[in-house]
């Protein structure tokens, strides 16, 4: 959210009701990364190239030139793995009224 200062993109739960009607197959993995943008349903690394692109991150585009399997594995080393690499806090920090505007139900 502190990236996407054009405030493209909004955030739901997988197990929320948005998440519920638009990707209903999303619920069955929980674990995974959903974008659904124009009426398409991107999922794992796709979904995860496209939020970069849309945030305008250098390189970004290139990502996608790289097969979907290998982008697919690294995507689920890297999210099986992030908190050991990265930590995990105790308690999630509560958005402020702005943010809590970009949550879908």
């Amino acid at each position: 959210m502190r990236r996407d200062r054009q405030r493209l993109f909004r955030m739901a739960s997988l197990q929320g009701e948005t998440a519920k009607r638009l990707v209903p197959e999303a619920a069955e993995d929980l674990n995974s990364f959903v974008l659904w943008q124009d009426g398409v349903v991107w999922k794992r690394s796709d979904a995860a190239i496209r939020v970069l692109v849309g945030l305008r991150v250098p390189g970004a585009k290139i990502l996608a030139l790289v097969p979907r399997p290998l982008r697919d594995f690294a995507y689920s080393v890297v999210a099986k793995n992030r908190y050991r690499w990265f930590g995990k806090r105790e308690t999630c920090r509560l958005p402020s009224a702005d943010e809590r505007s970009r949550f879908l139900p």
